[in-house]
């Protein structure tokens, strides 16, 4: 069985260089930004840690696939590697500091692809979470600077931490109310937003996160790192993986009632 060890250096070595890039334009008085078809924000930071990326991939791993937000799919195989350059663009923009690169490995299996490796590097918070299959999740500096992380042992709804990223996605697809109702049953909730939540729900600090929608590409990484801290990684559906299109994230403990709340099925 292979143990993606050597495909977890790699991904550090990628996220080293876009870490490098991306910095060196955060807060740029001169930063270009666009507007996408979707209407969402794309920087010259992202398009160019994207093309970093897979530059270092086309030489490193030149027999895998690659997909990534800014310049879509290439190649195909067995696997797959996936990569949003910047991971919260709106607040790179703005100068916030909660954004970072997502890196993933997926391989082909039983009912499609699933990340195998999973990396999340946020520079500007001085940042970065790991993972790899069977491995269990890390967080630290480097892969010898590190520390495992372990998702909570909460149990109770009335004593767990909720985090999402907005309202108007839940209002959107005429969940607000079911949302709101889930708030007023827990401990505490927090608008952290994109990669974060998913992050602190593996190290234990929060207990349950969702998003109403989302791309493969924010969610492959964040998935592996959930569920190898002991986690539970769905869409709103319950479909195990980052295949949903949306997703809730759960120390496993309380997934069912996360579900319960939100999920499609009621």
């Amino acid at each position: 069985m292979p143990d993606y060890l050597d495909d977890l250096r790699l991904a550090h070595v990628l996220a080293d260089a876009a870490d490098a890039a991306t910095m060196e334009r955060f807060k740029a008085l001169d930063l270009k930004v666009e507007t996408k078809p979707d209407m969402t924000p794309v920087s010259e930071a992202d398009k160019a840690a994207e093309e970093l990326i897979r530059n270092h991939l086309q030489r490193a791993r030149p027999r895998d696939s690659v997909l990534g937000e800014e310049y879509g799919a290439e190649g195909s195989g067995p696997r797959r590697w996936v990569i949003d350059p910047i991971d919260g663009t709106k607040n790179y923009v703005r100068g916030v500091p909660v954004w970072a690169t997502l890196i993933a490995l997926m391989e082909a299996g039983p009912g499609g692809f699933h990340p195998v490796v999973g990396l999340v590097s946020a520079p500007a918070l001085g940042r970065r979470w790991w993972a790899a299959k069977d491995h269990g999740a890390f967080t630290g500096r480097s892969l010898t600077s590190a520390s495992r992380i372990h998702v909570s042992g909460v149990n109770d709804l009335a004593d767990a931490s909720f985090a999402y990223s907005s309202l108007t996605g839940w209002e959107e697809r005429g969940r607000l109310d079911d949302f709101l109702q889930l708030s007023r049953e827990v401990w505490r909730t927090r608008a952290y937003g994109d990669f974060w939540p998913y992050m602190m729900v593996a190290e234990g600090s929060v207990d349950l996160c969702a998003e109403p929608e989302l791309s493969l590409w924010d969610m492959a990484a964040n998935a592996i790192i959930v569920t190898e801290a002991g986690g539970t990684f769905t869409g709103l559906d319950g479909r195990h993986g980052p295949h949903s299109g949306d997703a809730a994230a759960s120390n496993g403990l309380l997934h069912g009632e996360l579900l319960g709340r939100l999920g499609q099925e009621r």
